[in-house]
């Protein structure tokens, strides 16, 4: 019996339970932030994104130079709270993520929809920003 551990009477249980989530400030680790499942059909790609916590409209969606970005970010609420945190465990900030699509892609081709805590995105194989081919003349 003497490989008990006693604990302290502060709610060091919370120390223990949550420590594995969160480096030394406190933060979420960005481990595991946006993960995404990539699938191949026939026409193009499916992409699964997990963004837990944001809403529709904490999310942005843009096209650049053949990277498609998304951004979500959540931004602290100026409430008044009654009573005293004994630790914060939900994140606010913000998270990004990025991928090469290709150059022909353009931003009419991807189609986007957000449900229950995941963006899903179709992105085609082949996109309608195809730019014709140029030849050089020779004098």
């Amino acid at each position: 019996m003497n490989s008990l551990i006693k604990r302290r009477n502060d709610l060091s249980i919370f120390d223990d339970l949550f420590d594995g989530f969160f480096n030394r400030n406190g933060m979420p680790t960005s481990q595991g932030c946006m993960r995404t499942d990539i699938k191949e059909v026939e026409k193009g790609y499916e992409l699964d994104i997990d963004v837990p916590g944001y809403g529709k409209d904490d999310i942005k969606i843009s096209l650049d130079k053949g990277y498609l970005t998304i951004e979500a970010k959540i931004e602290e609420a100026d409430e008044t709270q009654n009573g005293h945190f004994i630790r914060r465990e939900r994140f606010l900030g913000s998270a990004a993520r990025s991928f090469y699509v290709g150059d022909d892609i353009a931003e009419k081709d991807i189609k986007a929809a957000y449900d229950k805590g995941i963006l899903k995105l179709f992105v085609p194989k082949e996109g309608t920003n195809v730019k014709a081919k140029k030849y050089i003349s020779i004098e």
